[in-house]
């Protein structure tokens, strides 16, 4: 069995209710959950939520609240792995034992369905892994970060590589933040998901976006206008 989990808890600050706000046309976490729908991978699709009014709007598009995320995981310090191992440990006991999980978030609005399928396809040929998740390269080379001391003082972050050309630097990726497939086993037994357990699922950058404030969330409904406009020409 497969099942999508979307963590989506009420308390955001900088974007109050980000996750049920207007993105485009629709509530953001909509887009999730149409992805996963779209799939056609999942047995279920779970919103782990603390909110009522979260949990109506999944339920209206298609999503299963079948619990309410109980108060000490939802605060502003936990993360996302023991949100997800909460879930599955629900599901197993009071539903049926699951293979794997996905955990999908909540402010993807770039996310396809194809992202899904493909990755799933890589982690399920791949016996020995445990984990597959989107990464996105940077747009411009990490060894050229610049830090500043307290007397604005800059200092190169990696100092060593001063000299070196753009092209001959290693290129760098990051985790793109969309979604992570794993095995079920590998969730509950806290695998380290950045390390060699896991595949990465490339994408591009004009579908990575992280939306933690207003300026980021603008830029992304641009993104998606531009993208919309692109996929209807």
């Amino acid at each position: 069995m497969k099942i999508a989990i979307i963590p989506a808890r009420g308390g955001s600050k900088r974007i109050p209710k980000k996750n049920i706000k207007t993105f485009y046309d629709r509530p953001m976490i909509v887009n999730s959950i149409q992805a996963a729908k779209d799939s056609k991978l999942y047995d279920h699709i779970i919103v782990s939520t603390d909110c009522k009014s979260i949990k109506e709007v999944a339920e209206q598009n298609g999503a299963e609240v079948p619990f309410i995320r109980p108060a000490e995981l939802s605060d502003d310090f936990t993360g996302t792995g023991p949100v997800v191992n909460h879930a599955i440990d629900w599901f197993q006991q009071n539903v049926a034992p699951i293979d794997f999980a996905c955990c999908i978030y909540p402010t993807a609005p770039f996310l396809l369905a194809s992202d899904l399928q493909e990755s799933f396809k890589q982690l399920e040929q791949n016996k020995s892994k445990s984990f597959c998740f989107s990464v996105a390269r940077y747009a411009f080379p990490v060894q050229r970060a610049l830090t500043f001391d307290e007397q604005d003082e800059i200092k190169m972050l990696f100092s060593q590589e001063a000299v070196t050309r753009s092209q001959d630097l290693k290129e760098v990726f990051h985790d793109a933040g969309q979604f992570y497939w794993g095995r079920v086993s590998a969730f509950l037994d806290n695998t380290p998901t950045f390390g060699p357990a896991s595949i990465p699922f490339f994408m591009p950058r004009s579908r990575v976006m992280d939306i933690d404030d207003e300026e980021d969330w603008q830029e992304a409904e641009l993104m998606y206008e531009v993208l919309q406009k692109k996929q209807g020409s």
